[in-house]
């Protein structure tokens, strides 16, 4: 299995699409965010999508009701998985894994709900400034013991908190991990990053990357030497 899923992050869906052709097959998925599907919409996000797994990452963040109502909207793109902030508290979440149990009745589809814990461009002095008790790997193993009793199937984390979650949650729950920058890639406005392979090591279930790939002068080759490295 390519763990990797390529973060396409644009509005421009001639960009998308061009994209998603050129490193599809030498990706296990690809990733949608919230910009393009507000700038899109079901339609052309499911036409980006195509036959490759979808990475839907919209962080759904509001009242269970609310965040309910989202996850059966969007159950018909049949997205593998789907984000949900961990800190909207258990019965957010609760009612999500519900409703995405509804939708799979409906779909026949179940789609994978990821709690996002603490996004990879904040560390401490973010974390302080919103009133968070850090650091940042405390809050991140708080909001993934949160996730799980919650009937999650993983949660976002960065590479630098995968052995520990790994060691606690065990084998089977996903840990999807963005921050990652193979070797001479820029930082960009990631603060807590990690090279593929080091990450798959520590424990990583899944690794988000892009603009190490969809930047690069030709993607398709910058995506086909990830994999070669994460086959070695």
């Amino acid at each position: 299995m390519n763990p990797v899923f390529v973060a396409l992050d644009t509005t421009d869906l001639a960009r998308a699409r061009h994209l998603a052709g050129l490193v599809a097959p030498h990706v296990g998925g690809l990733k949608l965010g919230l910009e393009f599907f507000l700038a899109q919409g079901l339609a052309n996000t499911a036409a980006v999508a195509g036959t490759t797994p979808l990475f839907l990452d919209l962080k759904l963040h509001d009242i269970p009701n609310t965040v309910a109502g989202g996850v059966r909207a969007i159950a018909a793109l049949k997205p593998e998985f789907l984000t949900v902030h961990a800190a909207g508290g258990p019965a957010m979440l609760r009612a999500a894994v519900a409703a995405a149990a509804e939708a799979a009745d409906q779909t026949g589809h179940r789609v994978r709900l990821l709690g996002v814990t603490v996004l990879t461009s904040l560390d401490d002095g973010d974390l302080d400034a919103v009133g968070q008790r850090g650091p940042a790997a405390d809050q991140v193993r708080r909001l993934a013991l949160l996730a799980r009793a919650s009937g999650l199937d993983g949660v976002i984390c960065s590479p630098f908190e995968v052995a520990g979650l790994r060691a606690e949650l065990g084998p089977d729950f996903q840990l999807v991990v963005p921050g990652i920058r193979p070797a001479g890639a820029a930082l960009g406005d990631q603060k807590r990053v990690m090279g593929p392979r080091d990450a798959i090591d520590a424990g990583a279930s899944r690794l988000v990357i892009g603009r190490p790939i969809t930047d690069a002068p030709d993607p398709a080759a910058a995506a086909r030497a990830i994999a070669a490295e994460l086959a070695a």
